[in-house]
């Protein structure tokens, strides 16, 4: 059965067969892990056996790269001209404007920066630095967001800091904010580099900056007497932030009547809305009162979203509104944010302005469309008639060689490469266009292209494309077996893998319902499995069967589609602990789920299902009706263990 379907994969990949022809896989595998290790000597004796090659524009990309740093310009101009507007020059203008930068080569530099399509961090930065050499006043100003960056930056990152410090451009306010977010966030060593900016005289003291890095309790139990000199005072804040990441009781206890009592008011409040967000994150239900006691701290997006998924959680819909209002323009057009404050002026009684929101946000697949769509009385439709590329579209789009370049890399497993050469290629495309080379993808069963190419189509539309089931008889017959609804099997795959069978991710998940090693033996050894070995995870079939058991398993697990999807994503220990201790409605329940990555997973995983019930079935149940109510916490079993460790 599995050799069938992969039988029918490899004929359908028949358009990559000129490239395949002219062979040499080894040579391309060989050349690009002489590149990734640095040896161009290597790289050299393997490029040797593809010229003519189809990934030749690669092998050669790869050259140049490996030799930036002593390259001929004419070199690089020769190669930019031959592939203009591709990915791979877009890609190597990228690298020799970094390169011409570390040079200051600041009239070679905005020369090449002007084509430059792709928005690189390091490249900005070294955009602001041509401006100021040239005496551009305003690009100092603008280029001190470089300092919202909380990570390392790059060596062109660094050096704009330099000489906006240098310049006087970044003060000693600016220096201590970044530095209290990089340890509240736990960047401790780039907290550090930052405080190392400040002018000698006012650098803390190196035993209480270990102090409040190590052992912040202490230091707040024995804080300095003198609280005069501000960095005795950051200490202090510093210690708190530490602490409260931790031990947010102790935290609260130490502001209110430890070292941190004895801060000025601004500080406190400062801290009091560190410490809200901290609550909210692990749904507390006093997270509102310690924002009462913020005061007139600002809040930033991060904090007022908390805000609102607490005000959410206590049904507090006049918070909810206040919050939202607070968030800065870009971030109140947030379909989330857009959706919820409709909810909470139709709960203030505001029914015309529920409506503009719920209107402006509808007409989409995506979570928050759906459900504004549902508030105003209509439903999720697939929109009629199927747009189909015709075989002269198909055509058309197997001509594009980016397109069969990208292909071509995806069969040999080079997929990060791939999947940016396509996304360049198809960025400014079409629908009928978009449309065509997701078939084409279809038909090298790139699932994951396919389904991100056809779902950026404005008004011609496949859904089928957007929400493809290959292997279909396969989940029909074990979401049957197992009592699950299909298109949950479908929404969920969609989700974990794209229905890309190969796929792995950084944390050891394997194949199409993405199973960690101890997750697919446990399950194998529950049902039973004849014939199991962790080699055999990521074929198709064993993937599916055991995947749509566990899946079985967090619904029996948690008695709820909704909460099976977090376990299924977060671990089951997670989704109970994350469990409202009294029945609540599943749409705030999901936005309250303090992990971005799970919250988003749900989201998706649930519009998933709708739509893949309105194609297999021509009907289905609405997405707030499917989001229901999250019943309270109560007893539940634990020998399942977690997809992804607690």
């Amino acid at each position: 059965m599995i050799f069938r379907r992969f039988l029918n994969i490899a004929l359908a990949c028949g358009l990559l067969a000129a490239g395949a022809a002219q062979g040499n896989d080894e040579a391309v595998l060989g050349a690009y892990d002489a590149f990734r290790e640095g040896d161009p000597d290597r790289l050299e004796r393997h490029a040797r056996a593809l010229e003519g090659h189809r990934l030749q524009p690669w092998v050669d990309y790869w050259r140049l790269k490996l030799r930036i740093e002593d390259a001929e310009p004419a070199d690089i101009e020769r190669y930019l001209a031959r592939h203009a507007g591709t990915y791979l020059g877009d890609q190597l203008r990228a690298d020799w404007l970094r390169e011409l930068g570390r040079r200051e080569d600041w009239r070679g530099f905005e020369h090449e920066l002007g084509p430059l399509v792709q928005d690189e961090p390091e490249i900005r930065c070294y955009a602001w630095r041509a401006r100021m050499a040239r005496g551009d006043a305003q690009a100092a100003i603008e280029a001190r967001a470089v300092w919202t960056e909380l990570r390392e930056l790059p060596e062109g990152c660094q050096r704009l800091v330099g000489e906006l410090l240098a310049r006087g451009t970044l003060d000693e306010e600016r220096i201590w904010k970044r530095a209290r977010l990089q340890l509240y966030y736990g960047y401790v060593t780039a907290a550090r580099r930052t405080l190392e900016e400040l002018p000698a005289a006012a650098r803390p003291d190196e035993r209480l900056l270990g102090q409040a890095v190590t052992a912040p309790a202490r230091l707040l139990a024995q804080a300095p007497r003198d609280l005069e000199p501000r960095a005795a005072r950051e200490m202090l804040v510093l210690a708190m932030l530490r602490l409260a990441r931790s031990d947010l009781d102790a935290a609260a206890q130490a502001l209110l009547e430890g070292g941190g009592a004895r801060l000025p008011q601004a500080d406190r409040e400062y801290l009091w809305a560190r410490l809200a967000t901290l609550a909210a994150f692990e749904h507390r239900e006093l997270a509102l009162d310690w924002y009462g006691l913020a005061g007139a701290a600002p809040l930033d997006d991060t904090q007022l979203g908390w805000k609102t998924r607490a005000a959410l959680l206590a049904g507090r819909w006049q918070v909810v509104l206040d919050a939202i209002e607070l968030m800065s323009p870009q971030q109140r057009l947030d379909l989330a944010w857009t959706y919820w404050r409709g909810r909470a002026l139709s709960a203030l009684g505001d029914a015309e302005g529920a409506r503009e929101h719920y209107q402006k946000i509808t007409g989409q697949p995506l979570y928050y469309s759906v459900l504004a769509t549902e508030e105003l009385g209509g439903e999720a439709r697939i929109p009629q008639p199927y747009h189909e590329a015709t075989e002269a579209d198909v055509d058309e789009a197997r001509a594009n060689v980016e397109l069969i370049r990208a292909l071509e890399l995806y069969r040999l497993g080079l997929r990060t490469e791939a999947t940016r050469e396509w996304m360049f290629a198809v960025r400014n495309m079409g629908d009928r266009r978009l449309l065509a080379a997701a078939e084409l993808a279809r038909r090298a069963a790139v699932y994951d292209r396919a389904i991100g190419t056809a779902s950026r189509t404005d008004l011609l539309h496949d859904y089928r494309m957007r929400y493809p089931s290959p292997f279909r008889d396969m989940f029909r017959e074990y979401a049957a077996a197992y009592g699950l609804e299909e298109a949950w099997v479908l929404g969920t795959v969609r989700q974990e893998s794209r229905f890309i069978a190969e796929a792995r991710s950084g944390a050891g998940a394997t194949g199409l319902m993405q199973l960690l090693p101890h997750t697919a033996r446990w399950v194998a050894r529950r049902i039973g499995y004849k014939g199991y070995s962790p080699k055999r995870v990521a074929e198709v079939e064993t993937n599916i069967t055991l995947g749509a058991r566990y899946l079985q398993h967090m619904l029996e697990r948690t008695g709820h589609p909704v909460l099976a999807s977090t376990a299924y994503n977060a671990g089951p220990n997670r989704a109970l602990r994350w469990q409202p201790a009294r029945a609540l409605e599943g749409a705030i329940f999901i936005e309250a789920i303090p992990f971005d990555e799970t919250r988003e997973y749900v989201k998706r995983v649930m519009a998933n299902t709708v739509h893949y019930a309105l194609l297999l079935e021509g009907r289905s149940i609405p997405l707030k009706q499917r989001l229901g109510i999250i019943a309270g916490r109560g007893a539940a079993a634990a020998d399942v263990p977690d997809k992804d460790v607690d």
